[in-house]
């Protein structure tokens, strides 16, 4: 690791814990009605964006450092998938103008950059298998953001289920939460599915054939089905109440399984662990 890698890495972190902070007073000023004291609060959204930006710049040295793209080990896609759920949280605030979602991808986002910095960060020669330029960029892209988009949906979800719960008067209004799981699944959706579809020509490439049953492949395969199910669901039936938010749940919990499936599960994607 550089010597910049690692100072924009721990400024990434340090800077979206204060984000986090800002947000949480921002909530407990709400919660005690003191708008007053809430100006601190709105410089939440700046400083995630700045973290964003800092992490950005953290992956761009790696990728200029090993000359491919930074997702070819689990120390690198911790990153990635914190920088795309990032990515995502500042879009869905910018967007439905509710802090509620830059503060939770903002901890979801915590959470995967502080377990990147329990893994071996050095750099390491790119496996064989991952040598076709243009798929490995294109197939971890999608999936990153793909996961960015249902880690929005997970978040919109348990607010949802919470809101149906408590009536807690500080959060957003139980329709627009609903909304928003929606419109990350619709944008989430199209790009998984290229995932798996792109990860099927890049299994023909490297191993001869399109689809081996390896279990990140059929991990991606379930969380791919739990989702269309989700569509399906809220298209045709109408659902868009606790239900459609418990698959949403359930979506993410598949997601993660997927994600860190390579530390028990193994096969062709075991490379990722390095």
């Amino acid at each position: 690791m550089s010597y910049l890698e690692l100072i924009c890495s721990v400024a990434a972190i340090v800077v979206l814990q204060l984000s986090i902070i800002l947000y949480a007073w921002g909530f407990v000023t709400a919660i005690l009605r003191r708008p007053d004291q809430s100006s601190a609060a709105s410089f939440a959204f700046p400083v995630l964006a700045g973290s964003w930006l800092i992490l950005t710049t953290a992956l761009i040295t790696r990728t200029l450092m090993t000359a491919h793209a930074p997702f070819t080990n689990m120390y690198e896609f911790s990153l990635s998938f914190g920088w795309g759920v990032m990515t995502c949280a500042l879009l869905f605030q910018w967007r439905l103008k509710s802090s509620v979602f830059g503060a939770g991808g903002a901890l979801i986002a915590f959470a995967l950059l502080a377990y990147a910095f329990t893994l071996p960060s050095g750099y390491t020669p790119l496996p064989i298998a991952l040598r076709q330029s243009w798929l490995l960029p294109l197939h971890v892209s999608c999936a990153i953001m793909a996961y960015g988009m249902f880690a929005i949906g997970f978040v919109s979800a348990i607010l949802y289920l919470t809101h149906q719960k408590y009536h807690l008067s500080f959060l957003p209004a139980a329709d627009l939460l609903d909304r928003a799981g929606y419109l990350a699944v619709l944008t989430g959706f199209p790009l998984m599915t290229l995932v798996i579809v792109i990860g099927s020509i890049w299994a023909k490439v490297a191993w001869g054939t399109y689809w081996n049953w390896d279990p990140k492949e059929t991990a991606s395969l379930a969380t791919w089905l739990i989702y269309a199910g989700y569509l399906v669901t809220r298209i045709f039936l109408h659902w868009n109440n606790r239900r459609s938010a418990l698959l949403l749940v359930i979506g993410f919990l598949a997601v993660l399984a997927t994600f860190f499936g390579n530390l028990f599960l193994g096969g062709l994607h075991s490379y990722a662990l390095n």
